[in-house]
């Protein structure tokens, strides 16, 4: 596993979210003063989540309204029944650095 530097905190607003192009797209999600790392993609539909709309520390898919948690990954309403896959966060120096293998 290494840290990757994928932006800087101030290009991503307060309940806003960038998606990290790659093999396998990553959401980071600004909420508060904590940022939050996922797989970009709706374990539903092939959507994109920092398309979606972020509620607290939630994101709502906004092809099918399913919701997720931020922190766990966690499936919290239908139609998506697989939860996301989560990436540890660290803030340094005013950068966004996510934990990937």
């Amino acid at each position: 596993m290494a840290w990757k530097k994928v932006c800087r905190t101030d290009e991503i607003a307060d309940g806003s979210a960038r998606q990290i192009k790659g093999e396998n797209p990553i959401a980071v999600f600004h909420v508060g003063n904590e940022f939050f790392a996922t797989d970009d993609t709706c374990t539903h539909a092939k959507f994109s989540l920092a398309e979606g709309y972020i509620e607290g520390d939630e994101v709502v898919c906004a092809l099918h309204e399913a919701r997720f948690c931020l922190r766990t990954g966690r499936v919290l309403t239908p139609p998506a029944t697989v939860a996301l896959r989560t990436y540890p966060v660290r803030i340094a120096g005013g950068e966004v650095f996510i934990e990937v293998e």
